[in-house]
């Protein structure tokens, strides 16, 4: 029943946000009229019994815009034309953007100012509405007044999840059907072919092709290999999507499903014909394929890596080609920031001394495989062909979008003796949200957090009785490029010495203008050729002979198992101590960090099925598809193989703190994306938490002050600018035009180098100068000290391997503009150990040449005078160009933070900070 009446890949995706456009005022006021009856409805208040909660009124989270995910066809049309909003679609959109300029003020009485009460149960003074969905007598569903999250109690354990999926459908509907059409590869025949549709079902349909009988073999399997566990999951994923059909049935009949299915065609506004389909567990299948590949597949990238090492090799010769490569992949930097950081090695895809197998590709001949076939219409058109290039871009890179940040810090060092801990994930900004949150409790359930929607039968992060958990995306390797021999023809391969077809796995789709997409009609043909080595992803020569490129990564076909490890952590029988924590999190295949906090411990642990390679397999690098170099133990039937056991994975219980924003895990073990040197976000958090723990009596508050003072930082502020200027000014400088930008950049340094409003809600940063100055100096000076030295064609290479830049701004690099999420990838650490060695100061593991003016430290100075003039004249009309959102010049608009669409429902941008979607604050005060 309704209750209310008022860029990378998902940055793309196009729903409709735009519908002014389409209807006059006028018209829509006459639609809205006709579409007000069937909201009425009422609801009776019911007293929540809290569940067992230990956390003494000291569990916060946060989670913008808010709660209510859908939207009737009236209510979108009056968010459209008078920017109305449905009750609870907006109200954590407020306190979450207020922190950026309330945090100095923090204490920890003030903190649910700016997040919500996290306990258990609601009062009966605050409970909006009670529902027995479809009439159950096992569970019900409450509703708080504040911010409108299901708590959601069963008798049972079928009720329960039932009651899960009725609210899930409530909140996420819409989204939750985008999002099972995207996995499945079908996001344009149902929603529209904008570019940016076709982009993003192309992008995750290359990496998980599966079939229906896939996907159910994957259902299979999982149940299989759990036993009672695994028995309990399909019962409780059956339970859950029975709550979802019932609320489609009784949203279907009573009129108040969705709006956007009447906007994209599927229903009639009038008769109220055309259907919603119901979910099928294979849809949750497709559902955590899409996140998997989003936020939990470390790993690929090994053929730019092999070009770009071709490159460094054709420029300096083999033997120096190599060691500068090497060099800059930093695979296991000294200067890098640590999650385990006592000294502690786990060792894991290092240098082999002598590398076997290796199956580089000879220069020029590598091809990417097309996806695409027979386009027609606007399936061929320009936009569509440039939307194909990023997405294949994006699904063939290491350089996966970061998840999220952590900040915990042991009881010994805390004012009230028990840990502390401040983490959440990082998914970007969504109107709705991916994420939802929820209170669950019932048989063998008992946790309050966040849940992916669709996924949502278990708390994913969050807090238990007596303990929370949150992640970070980890991006350890575990996917990795064969080289197959091709035999007969391009789609038959040498499997074992045996000529082997490949399968041809396609989808077929087709689309036509609608309110919503007015893009006209066109379709193709996906088309992805899957060997047992995985799909075909480009084609070369290797010493002449013909190959394909496959790219094999250990949750390919597993996406389900993981749901084992999300069903112990919302167990309170299975999770009663930081052991039992790691143990539940070893059961999830996603590589991710995962930490922990109770009344008395803290925990890490890394997560992920990592495979145990061949003797002297590089996993920088493709390999010939051999049994000699397989996974050891490798079954391709089932795509399993022997991993690492979990004593091997980074983890630790009780260190003084742990710090995490996808920087390096531990010593010696390796990740496969770039940047993991001596600057990375990660040191933002690092120098502010250890700073904490030296001092002693931290608290929450203090522990949210340095999470939101780091989200306001500029890194290459922070970290190397003060480098930048030591060079700039070992000389007077007379230069009028740059001594005015060095004055003003040295003030903004000064100053804290931070991204911040003059005042709340000013829209004009402080510094506003510097920070363009810095904004269009980075490029240029990279450019500047590397492209010498390096050429040009090496230098685009190693860009391909890591972007040089990502401010808040930049509309380019993994995360796209306006989402949030910054300086996770970019050149800071070859620029800050490039200076630091031209200024003679020491540099512990140094790039292999100096390149700045060519160790010159005088030749150095000229070119960071020289650049930084020309980008003190850049005006910000340039530095800032503009989009469908902000006009040219709009500095604070360019950094702003949207809610990007996947509904009907917009909201307003809201001043830059870089820190988690959803966020918990926990202090729990004592344990059962």
């Amino acid at each position: 029943m309704p209750r209310r009446t008022s860029r990378t890949a998902l940055d793309r995706l196009r729903t409709p946000g735009r519908l002014t456009g389409f209807l006059k005022t006028a018209s829509i006021c006459v639609l809205i009229a006709g579409l007000l009856s069937p909201l009425a409805q009422t609801a009776s208040a019911a007293e929540a019994a809290a569940a067992n909660d230990y956390c003494g009124g000291q569990c916060s989270d946060i989670l913008p815009p808010g709660e209510n995910g859908n939207a009737t066809l009236a209510q979108v049309l009056l968010n459209q034309a008078f920017g109305t909003q449905p009750d609870h679609a907006e109200d954590q959109l407020g306190p979450y953007a207020n922190l950026a300029k309330g945090y100095s003020a923090l204490t920890n009485s003030t903190i649910n100012t700016f997040f919500n009460d996290a306990s258990f149960g609601v009062p009966s003074d605050q409970v909006a509405s009670t529902l027995s969905p479809a009439g159950r007598t096992d569970v019900t569903i409450v509703r708080d007044k504040k911010t409108g999250v299901p708590h959601i109690t069963g008798t049972t354990r079928y009720g329960t999840e039932f009651g899960a999926g009725y609210a899930a459908a409530q909140d996420r509907l819409w989204l939750m059907d985008v999002f099972r059409h995207v996995g499945r590869g079908q996001l344009t025949a149902f929603a529209g072919g904008a570019a940016s549709n076709q982009g993003l079902e192309q992008q995750f349909w290359r990496n998980a092709p599966y079939s229906e009988a896939d996907l159910q073999a994957q259902i299979d399997n999982a149940v299989a290999n759990n036993g009672t566990r695994g028995q309990q999951a399909l019962a409780d994923a059956n339970a859950y999507l029975a709550g979802i059909n019932s609320y489609i049935d009784a949203s279907d009949s009573g009129r108040y499903f969705p709006g956007e299915y009447v906007l994209t065609g599927h229903k009639d506004s009038v008769t109220n014909a055309g259907t919603i389909d119901h979910f099928k567990i294979t849809d949750l299948v497709a559902l955590a394929s899409v996140i998997g590949s989003l936020f939990g597949s470390g790993g690929g990238g090994e053929v730019n890596n092999a070009i770009s090492l071709l490159a460094a090799q054709q420029r300096y010769g083999v033997t120096k080609g190599t060691e500068v490569w090497e060099s800059f992949r930093e695979r296991n930097d000294p200067e890098a920031v640590l999650t385990v950081h006592n000294g502690e090695s786990f060792p894991y895809a290092a240098k082999p001394a002598s590398a076997q197998g290796v199956a580089l590709p000879d220069a020029g001949s590598v091809s990417t495989e097309p996806l695409v076939y027979d386009p027609t219409g606007t399936g061929a058109d320009q936009s569509a062909s440039a939307a194909s290039a990023t997405a294949t871009a994006n699904a063939l890179s290491s350089a996966k979008r970061g998840m999220s940040n952590a900040l915990v810090v042991s009881g010994k060092y805390t004012a009230s003796g028990h840990p502390v801990a401040v983490f959440g994930p990082q998914t970007g900004y969504f109107a709705p949200q991916l994420l939802m949150l929820q209170e669950i409790q019932g048989p063998g359930i008992s946790a309050r957090g966040a849940s992916f929607a669709g996924l949502s039968m278990y708390v994913e992060l969050g807090r238990g009785q007596d303990y929370s958990w949150s992640a970070t995306t980890s991006g350890q390797d575990i996917i990795d490029t064969y080289a197959v021999e091709l035999c007969q023809d391009d789609y038959h391969y040498l499997y074992h010495g045996t000529c082997t077809a490949m399968e041809k796995i396609e989808q077929k789709n087709s689309w036509a203008p609608t309110t919503a997409d007015g893009t006209a009609a066109g379709s193709y043909t996906m088309r992805v050729w899957r060997t047992k080595y995985g799909p075909v992803e480009y084609r070369a020569t290797v010493g002449g002979k013909k190959v394909a490129y496959t790219t094999l990564r250990s949750s390919y076909l597993h996406e389900a198992d993981s749901i084992i490890g999300f069903q112990m952590l919302n167990d309170p029988d299975y999770v009663k101590s930081p052991q039992t924590f790691q143990s539940a999190v070893q059961h999830i295949n996603y590589t991710f960090n995962w930490f922990y906090a109770d009344s008395t411990h803290t925990a890490y642990y890394n997560s992920g099925n990592n495979p145990v390679r061949a003797s002297g397999v590089d996993a920088e690098f493709p390999v010939w598809a051999q049994a000699a170099y397989e996974w050891k133990n490798w079954n391709p039937a089932t795509n399993t193989a022997d991993y690492t056991p979990a004593s091997a994975h980074p983890n630790s219980i009780d260190q003084d703190y742990y710090i995490s924003w996808n920087n390096k895990q531990a010593l010696d073990y390796a990740t496969a994306s770039w940047g993991d040197g001596s600057v990375h976000r990660g040191n933002l958090l690092e120098d502010r938490v250890k700073k904490l723990v030296a001092a002693g009596g931290v608290t929450r508050a203090s522990l949210v002050k340095a999470m939101a003072d780091a989200s306001l930082a500029d890194l290459r502020a922070e970290d190397v600018l003060p480098d930048l200027l030591k060079v700039i000014n070992s000389s007077t400088v007379t230069d009028s035009t740059a001594a005015a930008a060095v004055s003003k950049l040295q003030a903004w340094l000064t100053a804290g180098g931070k991204r911040t409003e003059t005042s709340a809600g000013s829209k004009k940063y402080a510094d506003a100068d510097a920070i363009r100055i810095l904004d269009a100096w980075w490029p240029l000076l990279a450019q500047g000290i590397f492209e010498p030295g390096l050429g040009t064609s090496l230098y685009a290479a190693m860009q391909a391997n890591l972007p040089v830049d990502e401010s808040p701004s930049a509309a380019h690099g993994p995360t796209g503009a306006h989402a949030g999420s910054s300086f996770q990838y970019g050149w800071w650490s070859y620029v800050d150990k490039d200076v630091r060695a031209v200024l003679g100061e020491s540099v512990r593991g140094p790039l292999a040449d100096k390149y700045c003016g060519g160790g010159s430290l005088s030749a150095c100075r000229d070119i960071l005078i020289s650049t930084l003039k020309t980008a003190a004249g850049k005006t910000a009309a340039q530095v800032y160009p503009g989009d469908d959102l902000c006009s040219a010049g709009d500095q604070w608009c360019a950094d702003s933070i949207v809610q990007r669409t996947l509904g009907g429902i917009k909201h307003y941008n809201i001043s830059w900070q870089n820190r988690p979607t959803f966020q918990q604050v926990v202090e729990f005060t004592s344990h059962r």
